[in-house]
């Protein structure tokens, strides 16, 4: 497919260097997004981008992932309010490695001449001295050139450190270093980025020239390397996409779940969808406009929703973690069974029962309970039930379920109860939920 055409009826093209699609056109070309590892793991913040390099690759082109391990370092001041607090060492090899395995998932890694690979700055930055570093980048670029960048300028009040001021140049000689060892002629990114891109070019195009006057070189002048970047997303309303109540979003199921996950995409307003469909799925023109009219017929069944958080759920976290969040889904409105309880690992069950009132007991007061009417109205401490005999009168008119099984018989030993989990029963009380926690 044409990457350029792709872009544009996804919405995904914000700006683009002069003589880009004919690049594209002209020949396979390889293309790079930059990750810096400020955390372990990447969010859907990152998943435009992503997007990028998943349809470059796609479209018959050869992707790169830049991790920056050297760049990590110092932090990106792009359309930050204060400066960034330095990672240790330690903890910026953890992220790249969690980054890595990320990328992975999205990204084809062996598929002949356009696999794609992944590459880290701190590779060719840990040979280069200061001095050094001076001479082959500082040299060219000058101080104007540099305090006339977005990223720069929105700083100058607040304040910036010299070390993020530099940043921009660490940036730039990454493209200019993958253009002369990997061929790459084009950067992308969000457009935000779109003054550090460029400064990578203007690099190369200036260090080619000097190249160039000194060989002689007949093609001088002709441009090299090129950029392009994609909107922001953002919700209908203008604000900013991407978190939720709880913060970021993130594509590791340790930091949020994958029915967290799925929720995030359950829960878009309809108003949001349509563009959310075209950038974060790999749903082609034809499938959307379906979504969206099936969607328009019957809205509350929320087609489109549930359509891009499969879609994205699945990608992200595989289709086992879809099924089970839509399980869990089930289970919250009431739908679940104890084999689809049993099935949740803690990290889901938690989640699916965020806010749901909860009884810590001990495992001494668990073995000294000698029957269920005792667990839900004495051990309880009342929270279920205020009354040993309202906890009676409930269970006889089978109001009462442990696990979603209905409990008929009051003197049920706690014995033949299955423990979620090994320590956590659920209790529903009509159609309201507790939580039992053992130990």
């Amino acid at each position: 497919m044409n990457f350029i055409e792709e872009l544009r009826w996804r919405g995904m093209l914000f700006d683009a260097m002069p003589g880009t699609e004919e690049q594209l056109n002209k020949e396979m070309t390889a293309a790079y997004i930059g990750f810096d590892p400020t955390a372990k793991s990447l969010h859907i913040g990152n998943l435009a981008t992503i997007m990028l390099l998943k349809h470059f690759q796609l479209s018959g082109h050869k992707p790169f992932a830049l991790v920056g391990g050297a760049t990590g370092m110092i932090g990106d001041p792009s359309f930050k309010a204060a400066e960034r607090q330095f990672l240790s060492e330690d903890t910026l090899r953890e992220n790249q490695e969690g980054i890595r395995k990320q990328l992975a998932k999205f990204l084809d890694f062996d598929c002949g001449e356009n696999s794609a690979e992944i590459v880290n700055n701190y590779d060719w930055f840990k040979e280069i001295g200061f001095l050094q570093f001076l001479r082959e980048v500082g040299k060219y670029l000058s101080v104007n050139y540099m305090m006339s960048k977005d990223s720069v300028k929105n700083r100058l009040e607040t304040g910036i450190s010299f070390t993020e001021f530099s940043y921009q140049l660490l940036q730039g000689y990454d493209f200019y270093w993958l253009y002369k060892n990997k061929n790459i002629r084009l950067q992308m990114g969000g457009s935000d980025q779109w003054g550090n891109i460029t400064t990578g070019t203007e690099l190369i195009r200036r260090k080619e020239a000097k190249a160039e006057i000194e060989d002689n070189d007949a093609e001088s002048g002709s441009a090299k390397a090129f950029a392009l970047t994609t909107p922001l997303v953002t919700k209908a309303d203008g604000t900013k996409f991407g978190k939720s109540e709880g913060g970021n979003v993130w594509l590791d199921a340790n930091m949020t779940s994958p029915y967290e996950f799925y929720q995030f995409w359950l829960n878009q307003n309809d108003a949001d969808v349509p563009r959310l469909l075209r950038v974060f799925t790999l749903y082609s023109k034809a499938e959307i406009e379906e979504i969206e009219k099936q969607h328009a017929e019957a809205p509350h069944l929320r087609i489109a929703q549930k359509a891009l958080g499969k879609d994205v759920t699945i990608r992200v976290h595989g289709e086992e973690q879809y099924e089970l969040a839509i399980k869990a889904a089930d289970i919250l409105f009431g739908k679940g069974t104890l084999e689809t309880l049993q099935s949740l690992d803690e990290k889901t069950f938690t989640s699916v029962f965020d806010g749901v009132p909860q009884t810590e007991i001990s495992k001494e007061e668990w073995d000294n309970c000698p029957n269920v009417l005792d667990l839900i109205s004495v051990v309880t401490r009342n929270e279920v039930y205020p009354s040993k005999g309202e906890a009676r009168r409930a269970i006889q008119g089978n109001g009462v379920s442990i696990n979603k099984v209905k409990i008929a018989d009051e003197k049920l030993a706690l014995a033949e109860l299955q423990l979620l989990q090994g320590k956590y029963l659920l209790v529903g009380k009509g159609k309201k939920n507790h939580i039992v926690k053992i130990g």
